[in-house]
């Protein structure tokens, strides 16, 4: 386990040097998928994580709520250190918080490899990405619905990856919401070096259209967990989106 002597408010951080671009996925690697452990069977979340891992699954998603930015409460940080015990999969986390900037530096040292926050939070946005990645982790930012693509291009020189969140944030299994597809042709085009990543409502259908229009990384929840079988599941989804006319 990495250990790290930081407090977490982000007056606390002292902020120096450039940022290495040694985190970055990019789209020629090809589409990546996450299944989101949110639509998991809590009670059996080790052997969920290892099925995950058996299915070809490139990493693990964990959604943190605090209950103030979104009505939810769920996943804290000692579900990031029991994940990181039972797979050596990446585990991305998704700070659903107010105030993300005192969650960074707890989800890094318990294990978290890529920390996203969402812009409409209350922090200074450079910050926390910057903290995120002097601690070693990848740093993402996480655009609701109505967002606009605009307000996270700013950011983009010190982004590894924006999420385009297809659903309001706070609750699995909502349906997929088909005008965030515009947002993501937008960031592909003006943040090319940036994963653009692509949450919510995803099944096949809905992921080979993502992935067209632009996602290289997908955070799957109930359609992946809820298969029969999740290694075909996953399998069907990167031919689906790899050739979608085919289908």
């Amino acid at each position: 386990m990495r250990s790290f002597n930081f407090r977490f408010l982000e007056r606390d951080v002292e902020i120096t040097g450039e940022m290495s671009s040694e985190h970055a996925m990019h789209p020629e690697d090809g589409i990546r998928v996450f299944p989101s452990v949110l639509a998991a069977d809590m009670g059996r979340l080790s052997e969920m994580a290892r099925s995950a891992e058996s299915a070809d699954a490139d990493g693990l998603h964990l959604d943190v709520m605090d209950g103030f930015f979104v009505n939810n409460i769920s996943m804290g940080f000692d579900l990031i250190s029991d994940l990181r015990r039972v797979t050596n999969l990446p585990i991305s986390v998704h700070l659903m918080v107010m105030w993300p900037q005192w969650y960074i530096g707890r989800c890094v040292e318990r294990g978290a490899d890529t920390i996203l926050f969402h812009i409409e939070a209350r922090c200074e946005v450079e910050t926390a990405l910057q903290t995120a990645r002097l601690l070693g982790a990848r740093a993402g930012l996480v655009l609701n619905p109505e967002t606009p693509a605009v307000s996270a291009i700013p950011y983009s020189d010190r982004c590894d990856e924006i999420l385009c969140m297809s659903v309001h944030p706070g609750f699995g299994g909502q349906t997929f919401i088909r005008s965030v597809l515009h947002k993501i042709r937008l960031i592909r085009q003006q943040c090319p070096q940036c994963t653009v990543s692509v949450d919510g409502g995803l099944d096949a259908e809905t992921s080979a259209e993502a992935v067209e229009a632009g996602a290289d990384l997908l955070y799957i929840g109930t359609h992946l967990f809820k298969a029969e079988n999740m290694a075909a599941a996953i399998a069907d989804l990167r031919k689906r989106c790899r050739h979608p006319t085919d289908t």
